[in-house]
């Protein structure tokens, strides 16, 4: 059962770069159905941040280690790199443990199902963080469609876009596609999902794949379009070297539309140590609600409550009681096999100084 007298979820943290510190920690610890037992990380400097950060956990170097450490625990979330999370995966379900994977799932749709195939034969729970299904705007964007109050939806457009011209990550600067590198594996993994869990299957699917950064191994400009089966087209943008930013959100109805701007603000809270139980954590301001209605009749709409700690409380159901997961993994495998096609049919384009390794720090 999922009632505060249970014991709590034993979990280790693989990884404590962006994904461990920023989006995993800080839910576990603030969740009461888990405990935060184990952290692993080689890097000297993020060591010592996890042993200030979450003193009572153990921080270790290695997966190796924390095998060694099995029996004391019940769930791994994975938070490294792509081309590791299938081999990191597969030890931690041969060791008895659950899985939660963070996006991508994998670098290819093979490795994801045979991933999901392992977990089965094993009796093991699977799944993947993809969080930006709780983001406020995108939540609210699914309330309008599910609805009905924009009516038949026929043009969605999202986008995540930032200026970021050096790439600071080394993992992302070393990353080529075939190892998860890029902003298709890492952003697309996100828009596209979000297009899939709104409008369905693709009946069609095409990209167009940029570098512009000097040394870049993969693509650090996207643009996707989809047909879905039900009608709807879907028009996604990933950019990290955008001046200007776009709407993030832009959908047109057969009744109304809705516009919203600026990212959800649960990541840039998380980063600068706001607590997932912060009376204010998940809001979006009033100035920075999306609009709703018809062209010359538009009205400010509230955006709903972000909320990522909705995928962990959902996990603790699922490994306590049997139900479903906050993910099912097979929606991740969906995602992984839109990307590979966009891959292999799209030639990569590259800026005129992008083969260089001019600007690299």
């Amino acid at each position: 059962m999922t009632g505060t007298t249970a014991p709590p979820i034993r979990t280790a943290v693989v990884g404590f770069g962006v994904s461990g510190r920023v989006f995993h920690a800080p839910f576990l610890a603030a969740d009461p159905a888990y405990s935060l037992d184990v952290i692993v990380t080689a890097d000297p400097g993020r060591a010592r941040e996890a042993r200030v950060r979450y003193p009572d956990a153990s921080v270790l170097g290695s997966v190796d280690e924390l095998l060694d450490r099995r029996t004391d625990l019940d769930l791994v979330v994975i938070g490294t790199p792509p081309a590791t999370h299938a081999p990191i995966a597969t030890v931690a379900l041969d060791a008895g443990l659950d899985v939660v994977v963070d996006k991508p799932f994998a670098v290819t749709s093979a490795e994801g199902r045979a991933l999901i195939a392992h977990a089965e034969h094993l009796g093991r729970r699977i799944t993947v963080f993809q969080n930006r299904r709780w983001d406020g705007d995108f939540r609210t964007v699914r309330d309008l469609v599910e609805t009905g109050r924009l009516g038949d939806v026929r043009r969605f457009e999202s986008r995540f876009e930032w200026y970021k011209p050096e790439i600071r990550a080394t993992w992302k600067a070393q990353a080529t596609a075939d190892q998860g590198g890029g902003i298709l594996f890492d952003l697309g993994s996100h828009l596209i999902d979000q297009a899939l869990q709104l409008f369905g299957p693709v009946a069609e699917a095409r990209a167009e794949l940029a570098v512009h950064r000097p040394g870049g191994c993969a693509d650090d400009d996207a643009f996707v379009a989809l047909r879905h089966e039900s009608g709807t087209i879907s028009h996604l943008w990933m950019n990290s070297l955008a001046a200007q930013f776009g709407p993030r959100f832009h959908v047109l109805g057969s009744r109304s539309g809705y516009t919203s701007h600026g990212l959800d603000g649960q990541e840039a809270a998380l980063s600068v140590g706001v607590s997932p139980d912060d009376a204010q954590y998940g809001a979006t301001p009033p100035e920075r609600w999306g609009v709703f209605g018809v062209e010359g009749s538009l009205s400010p709409l509230p955006t709903l409550r972000g909320d990522y700690g909705a995928f962990y409380r959902g996990l603790a159901a699922g490994i306590r009681d049997g139900g479903p997961l906050p993910v099912d993994p097979a929606d991740a495998v969906a995602v992984l096999e839109l990307i590979e096609r966009l891959h292999a049919e799209t030639p990569l384009r590259r800026s005129e100084h992008s083969d260089t390794n001019e600007g690299q720090r």
